[in-house]
This record gives C-alpha cells, structure tokens and sequence, in this order.
C-alpha cells in the first residue's frame, strides 16, 4: 500500500509499520518544534532583560518564519503536496505560527520526552540507579524494550494527529471542492450509463444484422458452384462481412465489457489479458462481487495499462495481481520491458489518475529507465457504496 502519511502508516501491521522510518519521521518532527520554541524563548529573554516591546517584537518577526516553517516540517508526516500560499492561506498561516508559538511548540516536546524518556529511562536503570538489585533493574529494563513499540504508535499518533490538523488550516478543503468532486462523480457514472446504453445498442442491432448478413452470404455460397462467375466476389463479401463483425465485437468489448457486468472483475481482466499480443499472467483474487464502480474503474484502469504494455514497453511477458487489502482493492500490472513510463509523453497515465481520483482511489507507476515497470492502483470499496469488498 502506497502510504503517504503518518495516520495512513498507522494502518499497516505492526511489524511493517514498526520497521518503517514514519516513527522516526513523526518523532523528528515533533522536536523540530525545539526551534520555534528556541524563537519563544529567545523573545522572553529580550522582554525580560531588554524591553517588552522589543520581545514582543521579536516574537511578532518569528510569526513568518514559523509559518515557513511549518509548511516545510510538515512533509515528514504528510507527503501530499501542499497548495501555495495565497491571500487568505497566508492569514491561516499567520494563525498557525501563533498557536505553534503559544501553545503547540511545548506540547509537542513535553509529549516526546514522556513518551520516548520514559522508555529509555527504564531501559537504562541499571546505570541510571546501579544501587537497585539486578533483578529489579533487569526487569525493568525489559519493560522499558518492550514499552518502545508503544511508544512508536503513541509519537506516530500525536504527530499523524499534528500533522492532519496543520493541513486542515493551512489546505482547507471549501464546499465547492466537495461539489465538484461530487458533480464529477456524477458526470462518470452518466458516462457509463451512456457506454451501456450504446453497447446495448451496438449488440441488438448492427452486430445482430451483421450475423445475419453474414449468414445470408455463407448460404448464398452454398447456392452457387465454385466456378460461377459470382462465387469469387460472394465469397470476399463473405470475409469482409465476418472481419466486419469481428472488429464490431471488439468494439462493443471497448465500449464495455458484458463479462464485467455478468461475472465480475476476474473474469473481465482475464478476458482482456488473453486478447492482449503479449502474454498476460493473471491472478485475481476477490471473493464476491466488487461494488460496480470499483470493478468498472479497476477494468478500465487494467485495460488502459495492458495497452500501453503492448504499445510501448517492448516486453515479453506481463501479469495483473489483485487481492483486496483492508477493505481497499489493490491490482498491480507489471511487465519485463524497457520502462521509462513518463505521463508528460503521453502515455495515459494521467487520465488514470484522473479516473481513479473520483473514486478516491490511488495510482502509483515505477517504471525506472531500462525497465521493470510498474503500474498499482489502490481503491478503497466501501467509500465508493454502501456495501464493503468481501
């Protein structure tokens, strides 16, 4: 799973999450609030041995400075990208550097030094105390080892926690955002409405007349002898009749997938994988029916990626994985070709991201120079409807 902030690290197991650096990025970044404290102190020393105004002076100076500050320090636990700021932001950040030197600068140390010293404190008692009996110190010195797990989870928290509430005031998400990303969502579903709508079309009608046209010239064949003067052109009417019907049908497959809707992800990604010119190994696991736009979305997203496979890659072999992982469904595509996947060379990966965004879900490509690439995507299933993936 792609993690792009402490709160999201806290949800892995523990023991990939305990060895991770998210711990020792949250508990750096809880005492680099040492240097907005260091600003804090220095203006009470100036106000107390100089002149008040002039402390206060110095404290309204580290306002700005605190709010770059802030904005840096937040990339250890938050990897998300962050807007510029404008107008507005700047008075958030203004706000925020005053809450950080008033109050959340002490917090955070006080937090890290109870959490972390405690620990450490136990472990060291036999040096610490020597004239405590060595079962004593000894035991306490496994209890101090076995409280630093602990102590990760509780630093990952607050500074996850810290991290989450400087975002929510510096990148506030407004109530337009929230209708856009909701119209979009709607404009999405209307436009699978339509690819149904018009597949429905194309089946019951041209691919329907087409079988009939092409049976029609397969029995006027049978009707003439081989040597008559007609039976060469009857028979390219023929061929061209069942090339046309075959190039209708992987339309209709394009437009979409009768195998998605009648038998679910599996089924639909194995279908596409064998009409791929380069062999696809395919190992879906998913117990049960997908909610319909997760399934919709991970075939389109497999389908778009297996094309750039064969149009772009050079490689001789791929596969599709997908297994659903803590109510998220996570599918890799991966092939042995030259990599280099670039989405400014307009390779689609963009309008992936695109597509997966508006079911919340995640992209992530490595595809280094000389190769292998990969393409994963994770979609969480129960925030697109009401029912979970099994």
């Amino acid at each position: 799973m792609l993690i792009r902030t402490a709160l999201e690290a806290l949800t892995r197991r523990p023991l990939p999450f305990l060895g991770s650096a998210w711990p020792w990025r949250c508990a750096a970044y809880l005492v680099a609030s040492a240097v907005p404290g260091a600003g804090v102190v220095t203006a009470v020393l100036v106000g107390g041995l100089v002149v008040i105004p002039l402390g206060v002076a110095v404290l309204a100076l580290c306002i700005p400075l605190v709010a770059r500050f802030e904005r840096l320090r937040l990339r250890l636990v938050d990897t998300v990208p962050l807007p510029r700021s404008a107008g507005e932001a700047r008075g958030r950040e203004a706000g925020l550097a005053a809450m950080t030197l008033l109050a959340l600068w002490w917090i955070d140390l006080v937090m890290v030094l109870f959490t972390i010293g405690g620990p450490v404190v136990l472990i060291l008692s036999p040096v610490l105390q020597p004239e405590v009996e060595m079962l004593g110190a000894t035991l306490a010195s496994l209890a101090g080892v076995m409280l630093l797990p602990v102590a990760a989870y509780t630093i990952t928290a607050w500074g996850g926690a810290r991290g989450a509430m400087v975002r929510a005031v510096l990148a506030p998400q407004s109530s337009e955002l929230n209708e856009v990303l909701r119209s979009r969502a709607r404009l999405v579903d209307a436009f699978e409405m339509e690819r149904r709508r018009i597949e429905r079309d194309l089946h019951d009608g041209a691919q329907q007349r087409l079988v009939a046209l092409s049976m029609t010239l397969g029995l006027a064949r049978l009707d003439l002898p081989d040597d008559a003067p007609a039976a060469r052109l009857l028979a390219q009417a023929h061929d061209e009749a069942k090339h046309a019907l075959g190039e209708l049908r992987e339309l209709i497959r394009g437009v979409h997938s009768q195998v998605l809707t009648d038998r679910g992800l599996g089924a639909a990604v194995h279908d596409v994988a064998g009409r791929s010119p380069v062999p696809v190994d395919v190992d879906i696991e998913v117990s049960g029916r997908l909610p319909a736009a997760v399934e919709v979305t991970a075939y389109y997203v497999v389908s778009e990626a297996l094309a750039n496979l064969a149009k772009h890659s050079r490689a001789a072999r791929g596969s599709v994985t997908g297994r659903v992982e803590r109510d998220t469904l996570v599918v890799e595509v991966r092939d042995d070709g030259v990599g280099g996947a670039d989405p400014a060379q307009g390779t689609g990966l963009t309008g992936l991201a695109d597509r997966l965004a508006v079911v919340s879900g995640r992209l992530s490509v490595s595809s280094p120079p000389g190769g292998p690439t990969l393409v994963r995507m994770e979609i969480p299933c129960s925030a697109n409807e009401e029912s979970a993936c099994a």
